[in-house]
């Protein structure tokens, strides 16, 4: 095996209390001594059962604004589907480490697809203590089946369940969106892609750690996405970035977290922001995530969206093909 698995360090030679020095983290980014135990406001929660359209695009649009996240609660999504996503998901992880690695990304492959360790470069060279798969779930046209999981055998059709069932989530989320900048209902994804935007699965797989004080499963960031649509398991870890704090997000059981991405920050000019966040990981248990990450198609140029840019609010970003803003990101170069 070309590169090793967090997974496989885990079931190897770790003491009690020791792991490998690149993933300790630099004192200023150590879980242990920079997440705030104060009071903490909860990141908002919205009820997609409510009546009242008109108030659903009004919390959406302010905890866009304030936040960049919040959990969706009675979304639509069946929990037992939820739940069947999340098993089919765990018994991947738990295969033989060589079925798993069928599915790796290739070495000098430019594709993110696939099972893999890392995902972009790390300032300080630190490793994430996490492994991941990576795969499109929407459109058809972008779906390379390589990457899906034969074992088990039901993981195909229950994730191109899920697939059909965040499509209706990801709509009204675009639409309640774009009408919370006093926009037309279909300008925000259509800005974003329209129908061809793509869906794009991780699994996130971290597993227990000898020194989560010293550790990330994934170090600071925002989503180079339009906005990301997350299933958590019930192990805690999510932290959000908000007043110069480091607070834990509440676990929903059945919730989603959905996260402004950079794109929509870039198409509503600065008016929505991108979530700042990282994630912690456990000493005992295994915390594994499902985030679908709605992505422009390569060669769309993303940028503020007209209606949002006058002589008052001049664009903040430039207009910029989505692969080469990923490529950017990706490797630490400026945009």
């Amino acid at each position: 095996m070309e590169v090793e698995r967090v997974q496989a360090i885990v079931s190897s030679s770790l003491t009690e209390d020791n792991i490998p020095t690149e993933f300790i983290r630099p004192e200023d980014e150590q879980p242990a001594i920079t997440t705030f135990h104060g009071p903490i406001p909860d990141i908002p929660v919205i009820d997609f059962s409510d009546p009242d359209q008109d108030n659903i695009i009004r919390l959406i649009a302010k905890a866009s604004r304030d936040w960049g996240i919040f959990q969706v609660v009675n979304h639509g999504i069946p929990l037992d589907l939820i739940q069947t996503l999340q098993l089919v998901g765990k018994q991947f992880f738990n295969l033989p480490p060589e079925e798993k690695e069928v599915y790796a990304k290739p070495p000098s492959a430019h594709t993110i697809e696939g099972y893999g360790s890392k995902v972009g470069e790390d300032v300080n060279g630190k490793k994430n203590w996490s492994d991941h798969l990576f795969h499109r779930i929407w459109p058809a046209s972008c779906i390379n089946h390589q990457f899906w999981p034969k074992n088990p055998p039901s993981y195909r059709a229950v994730n191109e369940e899920y697939a059909q069932e965040v499509r209706k989530v990801v709509d009204k989320l675009f639409k309640w969106l774009s009408m919370g900048l006093g926009l037309e209902a279909d300008v925000l994804k259509e800005g974003a892609g329209g129908e061809k935007i793509e869906y794009l699965m991780k699994i996130n797989y971290y597993p227990p750690c000898p020194r989560p004080d010293l550790t990330l499963g994934v170090a600071s960031h925002t989503d180079l996405s339009a906005m990301t649509v997350l299933v958590p398991n019930e192990v805690p870890g999510l932290q959000v970035f908000k007043d110069n704090h480091w607070i834990d997000a509440k676990y929903i059981p059945g919730a989603l977290i959905v996260h402004i991405g950079d794109q929509i920050e870039i198409l509503s000019n600065g008016k929505y922001k991108a979530v700042l966040h990282r994630t912690t990981v456990d000493k005992k248990k295994t915390r594994m995530s499902w985030p679908v990450f709605l992505e422009p198609p390569g060669e769309f140029v993303v940028g503020p969206l007209p209606q949002l840019v006058d002589p008052q609010n001049p664009p903040k970003y430039k207009p910029k093909k989505f692969k080469d803003y990923s490529y950017c990101k990706l490797n630490k170069l400026p945009q």
